[in-house]
């Protein structure tokens, strides 16, 4: 049974953090890998996307998101879903191959 498309949701990240400092820019990193370990892909410099299958899932990640944060900068997070992130448009440049790949591919419940 394939699971309706309204309840897909996207999560957009966007960020700015200091790197003028030796420390900062450890705090750049760092958050930089906790994005990429909880599956958020690039879609342009400074704002990840992540697919969710549900609201409770992305909950999950905006909560993870929310524990933690860097102590100065600017970070967002924006809930969209997936029809209407799949909607966007590009007005210069193409799709990453990994939001290709993600868009593609249909989910199936088993």
């Amino acid at each position: 049974m394939k699971i309706n498309n309204y309840r897909h949701m996207q999560l957009l990240l966007m960020f700015d953090l200091p790197v003028d400092t030796i420390e900062q820019r450890r705090i750049y990193s760092r958050f930089h890998q906790k994005l990429i370990k909880n599956g958020f892909i690039m879609i342009q410099y400074s704002i990840y996307s992540r697919f969710c299958l549900n609201d409770t899932e992305a909950k999950k990640y905006i909560n993870r998101f929310s524990e933690n944060i860097p102590s100065r900068g600017n970070i967002r997070i924006l809930k969209i879903t997936d029809n209407q992130y799949r909607n966007m448009i590009l007005l210069s440049g193409e799709r990453t191959e990994q939001e290709e790949i993600d868009l593609s591919s249909d989910i199936f419940i088993v």
